[in-house]
């Protein structure tokens, strides 16, 4: 029963030009191109050397170059790492007031309205 089917490692079914799919035989058909390859090579791009020309033409030796490119994006790191910092801080002050005159307003009754309106005031000022 299986003789009449063919072999499929030296059998290939190939797509004839009118669309109809065949059996052909792997040694009567033209050799494939295996397709090519290519090598690309991605580099990174060159750091700033902004300092470094500075240092440079300024006179200044090795040891100045050397720490403007240590120095400089680690400076800029610390930098970030403050204003996020500072932002946070903002923004807890900023809830906490809220909180506070909300806090205030609701418990204390027309005494907190008048403590409320005179913190009011001042921040205006």
């Amino acid at each position: 029963m299986d003789q009449h089917l063919p072999s499929p490692r030296t059998v290939t079914v190939v797509q004839l030009p009118d669309g109809t799919y065949t059996y052909a035989d792997a040694a009567h058909l033209p050799a494939q191109q295996a397709p090519q390859q290519i090598v690309q090579h991605i580099h990174q791009a060159p750091p700033d050397r902004t300092v470094q020309r500075i240092a440079l033409g300024s006179g200044v030796g090795a040891g100045a170059v050397a720490a403007g490119v240590y120095f400089g994006p680690l400076l800029v790191g610390v930098l970030t790492a403050i204003a996020a910092n500072l932002a946070i801080l903002a923004f807890l002050a900023v809830a906490l007031v809220w909180g506070v005159s909300t806090l205030v307003k609701s418990a204390g009754g027309a005494e907190g309205k008048a403590a409320a309106s005179s913190l009011r005031k001042s921040r205006r000022r």
